[in-house]
């Protein structure tokens, strides 16, 4: 194949790996440091791209979508966690399993009132329609780039936040020993409290930004919240490195297996974590190595 069209799915890769990011970062932190496996994760990315759809159509703008969503998920995050994620911290991961289970029927359930079970579209804004030529008959959508560099720009945000803030050390620190951060007097609720709208808020922004190049439709938070999933365990569980490296393999693996594998592409992403798996067993910068 042309080494143009190579470029441009491993482009496409990044692209959908910086996406996956934003989603399992705040899904390995709440895991790492809460110790709370959340099945609902996937239901804030839906939440965030029907808001988008709903933010968009009233006023005209994805960026005005996005602005008035950002603040609408986080204050999801606040009462999610206050009401029901607060009563899951000594509760075993059964427990958590079975109530975050029944947070993704609830919000299916709310979407289809609100929304309705048909799929939606959200319109490209009209200063990133456009496509950049590669050569005569291939090209890349603006928006695509646009989505990539906020991605980035993002996650190196939140790698400054994580390395170098005091509030990213009480972060690496709960994740790796949170009885001793409670000791040493950190008010750990309130960290916890934190970490979950910030994870919920990241979630909710991927979907908004994912809106226009997928459709929006119900249950569209179960397939990410899969891969997600892989992408935490590929990383290290309450790993930010692990999961940036981790959602990029997984983003071009899974595009690569649909273009050049495509009998055996959805496959391709559990082979893949199976083969770090097997090479490194608790991830790329799980506990037990070096913790990111």
């Amino acid at each position: 194949m042309d080494w143009l069209f190579l470029l441009i799915q491993t482009m496409n890769g990044i692209q959908y790996g910086l996406l996956l990011f934003l989603i399992a970062s705040g899904l390995t932190l709440v895991f790492g440091i809460m110790g709370i496996i959340n099945l609902a994760h996937g239901s804030f990315y839906m939440i965030g791209a029907y808001l988008a759809f709903s933010f968009t159509q009233m006023t005209g703008s994805l960026l005005w979508a996005i602005v008035l969503g950002i603040p609408a998920t986080l204050v999801l995050g606040v009462v999610i966690e206050r009401f029901f994620i607060v009563h899951l911290y000594h509760r075993d991961h059964l427990q958590q399993v079975l109530l975050t289970f029944g947070l993704i029927l609830i919000f299916n359930e709310l979407q289809l009132v609100i929304w309705g079970g048909d799929p939606n579209g959200v319109p490209v804004p009209e200063i990133l329609a456009g496509s950049i030529p590669v050569s005569e008959t291939l090209s890349y959508p603006v928006y695509r780039l646009f989505l990539s560099a906020v991605c980035l720009v993002l996650a190196g945000i939140m790698m400054v936040v994580i390395q170098k803030t005091r509030l990213g050390m009480r972060i690496r620190a709960g994740a790796s020993n949170r009885r001793m951060v409670e000791a040493l007097g950190v008010n750990v609720r309130a960290l916890y409290a934190v970490v979950f709208s910030v994870g919920v808020t990241l979630a909710g922004v991927a979907g908004m930004l994912a809106a226009p190049v997928e459709t929006v439709y119900p249950g569209m938070g179960e397939q990410i919240l899969i891969v997600s999933f892989v992408v935490v365990v590929i990383g290290g569980i309450g790993s930010i490195k692990g999961a940036f490296l981790g959602a990029l393999a997984i983003g071009l693996a899974d595009v690569y297996g649909q273009v050049y594998l495509p009998e055996i592409a959805s496959v391709a992403v559990y082979a893949l974590m199976a083969a770090i798996l097997l090479w490194r067993p608790e991830g790329l910068f799980g506990r037990g190595a070096e913790n990111g």
